[in-house]
């Protein structure tokens, strides 16, 4: 597919990417060797009741009129039909016949209200729960997955974004939580960059190499150690176990019934690997699906980019249900706003913050369920509005932690989530 070129000209649309071992030196961690935990049986005796979560990321702001919400025969409605699902009385846009199949495992909230129509501010709110604040970060939804749901035997990384180019670096989306609970951006099908050994290194060699590493980093932190130089051992001891485990990042080893199943493009290749994560215990992963930001011809890419999502998203719903892991697996299917219930002169959308919406489903939430609603055009919210905190208490709490609980960050206690708003209590089971 050719790249789209229909975005706004926002910085937040350029993806930095970094080499994978020089930007791992920035993880954060515990001092010593994590060679204990690298078993092969670690992720094959993964408790059924582990829970994982997995987000879709539709960049650039999804139209809610061409996904969830649709108002045909409006004078916002646009060209496409809404179409019955496997819930009765939810119907859905005609851009989504494979997942109205799938909705009895899913929900919808319609009454989104962020009042936020900037990209970089509503991609921050929707991933943190919170407002961006002069002199203040917090931890996107990954990386406090991760910190409170990673085992002490996972040597892999909790915090996984699944995106066309990722080649291993690690981002900077953990805030107080340390660069060790940051997530690392990886492409589907191909294992991180620099993961293999030097064929002129024997195994032998390298064993001697972090025997002596190891030696020198416990006489020079037993006297002046510090975060910085913590973050640098651990970040060699999850490459070594990345080299070790590179094979769980390898796409091949799916079948090939899969890969026809999923499709063999970026989205279809991602989704396969999201599943093949989740499967070998990573906390939380996060697909990438990009450009929304339909400003022109709003009707032709939303037919294109839903139609490329549909099917895929359809099969790793389907998947995860029948292999006992939906259950478990929170899904969270969210842009960082909606788009306008007016068509512009341009045949597009423009940025909407004021009334949308996301799928969600799995974990501890009703299936079925449908949130909220706009009015009869969708200009505004008319039931259960929310806002980004809302939904990230109701993340929370469908993972079985407690939204109201705090981080203890150099003696001071932060909140998990907004204290302003709390869960959307009639979407948890």
């Amino acid at each position: 597919m050719k790249p789209c070129q229909y975005a706004c000209n926002s910085a937040d649309h350029v993806i930095a990417r970094r080499n994978f071992l020089g930007s791992l030196a920035l993880g954060a961690g515990v001092v010593g060797g994590l060679g204990t935990f690298a078993q092969p049986s670690v992720s094959a005796a993964l408790a059924r009741d582990q829970k994982r979560m997995l987000v879709i990321n539709m960049h650039g702001g999804l139209s809610q009129l061409e996904s969830w919400d649709p108002k045909p025969g409006t004078d916002t409605g646009g060209p496409f039909r809404a179409i019955p699902t496997s819930v009765p009385g939810l119907h859905i846009s005609e851009l989504l016949p494979h997942t109205a199949k799938v909705m009895h495992h899913l929900a919808v909230v319609r009454s989104i209200n962020t009042k936020n129509d900037d990209h970089g501010k509503g991609s921050y709110m929707m991933v943190t729960g919170r407002r961006k604040m002069p002199g203040q970060s917090y931890p996107e939804i990954g990386a406090v997955v991760a910190k409170c749901l990673d085992s002490p035997a996972q040597s892999l990384p909790g915090h996984i974004r699944i995106t066309a180019g990722g080649g291993g670096g690690r981002s900077a989306d953990s805030a107080y939580l340390g660069p060790k609970y940051a997530s690392i951006s990886l492409d589907g099908g191909k294992p991180p960059q620099n993961t293999t050994k030097p064929e002129t290194l024997t195994d032998v060699s390298l064993a001697e190499q972090n025997a002596f590493r190891r030696l020198a980093n416990d006489h020079f932190l037993s006297r002046r150690r510090t975060a910085m130089t913590d973050a640098y051992v651990q970040s060699y001891e999850q490459a070594l176990e990345l080299m070790k485990q590179r094979e769980v990042f390898e796409l091949s080893k799916e079948p090939e019934k899969d890969h026809d199943r999923y499709g063999k493009h970026d989205f279809g290749r991602h989704c396969l690997m999201a599943r093949r994560l989740l499967e070998k215990g990573i906390s939380f992963v996060q697909v990438s699906h990009s450009n929304y930001d339909t400003h022109n011809e709003n009707f032709n890419f939303h037919f294109e980019q839903v139609g490329e999502f549909d099917k895929p998203f359809a099969t790793l719903i389907t998947d995860l249900h029948e292999r006992g892991m939906l259950e478990n697996t929170l899904v969270v299917v969210l842009s960082e706003f909606g788009r306008t219930p007016r068509i512009n002169q341009y045949y597009g959308r423009d940025h909407w913050g004021k009334a949308w919406s996301v799928c969600l489903g799995g974990a501890g939430l009703q299936r079925g369920a449908i949130i909220g609603a706009t009015n009869a055009n969708g200009t505004e919210v008319k039931e259960r509005e929310v806002d980004c905190g809302h939904l990230f208490h109701t993340y929370l709490r469908a993972l079985g932690l407690s939204s109201k609980s705090s981080f203890d960050v150099a003696g001071r206690q932060v909140l998990m989530a907004d204290p302003a708003c709390g869960p959307i209590k009639e979407l948890l089971a």
